[in-house]
Parts: C-alpha cells; sequence; structure tokens
C-alpha cells in the first residue's frame, strides 16, 4: 500500500453542540474537537487502515500539543508536523443549524499552518511511491500557496500522485474573495480532484471539469449535497464519466462529510494502485470506489465533529466491493 500524505492547516474545531439561558442570554455550548480538512482526511485513511501522515505546522501550545496527540492517537504519522515557536495554532468556530449543516468562523491570521515555507518540504520525503493530498485553504495568501504549489511539483517529480479536494471556505481569504485562478492552477496540477457542485460554479461551471482533465487529471469528483456524484475520467484512462446514487440518511453533523469521502478514495486507491494501475479505466472498479467513499461519507455525517466521526474499516465493509 502506497503512504498518503496530507498538506495543510490542522485545527482546533469548536463545535456548537447545543445552548444554555443564563442571566437572560442564549450561550452557545462549544466542544473542542480536532480538525482541518486535510488533517481529516489523513485520519479517514489511518482509520480505514491506510499508512497516512501529516504535513503542516502547528503553534507551540495547548491546542497544537493537544491536536499532535490527537492526529497520533488516530494512527498518523506525524514525523512531518513541525511546531513552530510563536505562532499560534489556528482555531475555527462550526455553528450548526437545525439541518446539521455548517458555517465558519476562524481565527487564522498569521497562524503556524500559513507560516509552512518550501525549504520545509525535505526531497528525502519523496521516495517510493505515494499520493500528496492537499486543500485549496493552503492557496489563500502568497506565501501559502507557492509553498503548496512547491510541494506538489515535488511529489510530481517524484512519481507521486496529487489529489485535491477544493473545499472552498471563502471566510479565510481576504476580503472573502477566492482567487479563482489561483484555485484553478492548482485543479490543473491535480491528478485527482473532488469538488462541491456548489465548488464547481465557483470556479466557472462545468467547462472546468474539461480543462482539467486536458490539463492531466484523472479523475474529477463532483459531489452535490445528497443528489447523485458525477464522476469523468480522463481521454488516457478511458474518458468514463456517470453518476453514483447517495443514499438517503439522517444527518447530524456534516463538518467531516467531505473529508471522510476524500480520505476513502485516498485509502481506496492507496490500496489498489500498486496491484491495478489501470483501476481508473475500468469503470465498475471505479464506481466501487466511489461507493464506497460515498458510504464512509455516509457514516461520518451521523455523528458528531470531525476524528471522533470517521470510520474504521470494519464499520463500511460492506461497501469495500473491490
Amino acid at each position: 500500500m502506497w503512504p498518503v500524505w496530507c498538506f495543510g492547516e490542522v485545527l482546533i474545531d469548536f463545535l456548537n453542540i447545543g445552548a444554555s439561558e443564563e442571566a437572560g442570554l442564549r450561550l452557545p455550548e462549544l466542544r473542542q474537537y480536532p480538525g482541518g480538512a486535510p488533517a481529516n482526511a489523513a485520519v479517514a485513511v489511518a482509520q480505514l487502515g491506510g499508512q497516512a501522515g501529516f504535513i503542516g505546522q502547528v503553534g507551540d501550545d495547548a491546542f497544537g500539543h493537544f491536536l499532535l496527540h490527537a492526529l497520533q492517537q488516530k494512527g498518523v504519522d506525524i514525523s512531518r508536523t513541525v511546531i513552530h515557536p510563536t505562532a499560534p495554532t489556528p482555531l475555527a468556530f462550526v455553528l450548526l443549524d437545525a439541518n446539521g449543516e455548517r458555517s465558519f468562523e476562524f481565527l487564522r491570521r498569521d497562524s503556524a499552518d500559513v507560516l509552512f515555507r518550501p525549504e520545509q518540504f525535505l526531497p528525502q520525503w519523496f521516495q517510493g511511491q505515494g499520493i500528496l493530498h492537499l486543500c485549496s485553504n493552503t492557496l489563500t495568501e502568497a506565501a501559502i500557496a507557492a509553498t503548496s504549489m512547491h510541494g506538489v511539483q515535488k511529489a510530481h517529480e517524484a512519481g507521486w500522485w496529487v489529489t485535491v479536494d477544493v473545499n472552498l471556505r471563502a471566510n479565510l481569504w481576504p476580503g472573502k474573495q477566492i482567487d479563482v485562478e489561483r484555485v484553478h492552477a492548482l485543479c490543473c496540477a491535480a491528478d485527482v480532484i473532488k469538488i462541491s457542485r456548489e465548488e464547481l460554479q465557483v470556479l466557472g461551471g462545468e467547462p472546468r471539469v474539461a480543462q482539467w482533465l486536458e490539463a492531466g487529471c484523472r479523475l474529477v469528483l463532483v459531489s452535490d449535497d445528497g443528489n447523485p456524484l458525477y464522476f469523468a475520467t480522463s481521454a488516457a484512462h478511458g474518458g468514463l464519466s456517470g453518476w453514483v446514487t447517495v443514499p438517503k440518511v439522517q444527518v447530524v453533523d456534516t463538518t467531516a462529510a467531505g473529508d471522510s469521502f476524500s480520505g476513502a478514495v485516498l485509502y481506496a486507491l492507496a490500496r489498489c494502485l500498486p496491484e491495478q494501475p489501470a483501476l481508473l479505466s475500468d469503470e465498475q472498479a471505479l464506481r466501487a470506489v466511489i461507493g464506497f467513499a460515498i458510504a464512509c461519507g455516509a457514516h461520518t455525517v451521523q455523528r458528531k465533529g470531525a476524528f471522533p466521526a470517521l470510520p474504521q474499516f470494519n464499520d463500511v465493509a460492506a461497501a469495500w466491493q473491490l
């Protein structure tokens, strides 16, 4: 099995778990959870039994040490996770509506994660074969965007696959203005892209899928809430396309749903590609990968939090049809 290394932010999710009344005030109750999209994906891979590691940076504070312990406790290799001596660990406040849908507030200005620099990607990290996974949240500032693209370049030079979960968060960008072309450039450099229908519209709509596939992307996965998921492969992988049904479940918290899906895709690729290099050209096998990932996402939305909600393999073993 190939190793999967996820790069980006690991942060504290303060999740709204209820509210209480005190002195005439309605006070939201928040619980501290480990989170961050690429960190969630790394945990998802490890929980399923894959070899996962996290590349990134936390602060030398109580939150940073809590996150390191949480990653390690979940089986994620933190040997490439750095402790910054002065910058704080990023924080996110996740508020939920009655349907379990999220809204986010971030404390991330000059935090440790965005101070990771290109020279911190060491050449020896890319020995052998593997997968580098990242999200658009490490594109929000010029310096961390340059670092992200440097890591992608090093991965490709070593023959690694690069996977991207677009995962747009407008309120992380200056003035809430997403640099569409910067995100597009990352997608053009990816082998596998996971994106929601809403995010796709922000980036330019359906024509973008064809552009990414023409640029060298092998597989694009477009989720659409509870509607069927669309997939498309490049001409080199048969030019396949179609939809896969998403089951209806009782949604409790969608915080890590996409990360669980992405982690399951990463796990399946890392497990299957060494023996099935033509995996993406086999429509039946590809649909099985997507179906497994959907089952992992469905499991996750029925539970609260990020790390705690991610399934172990036995939880979703019935969905593994490869």
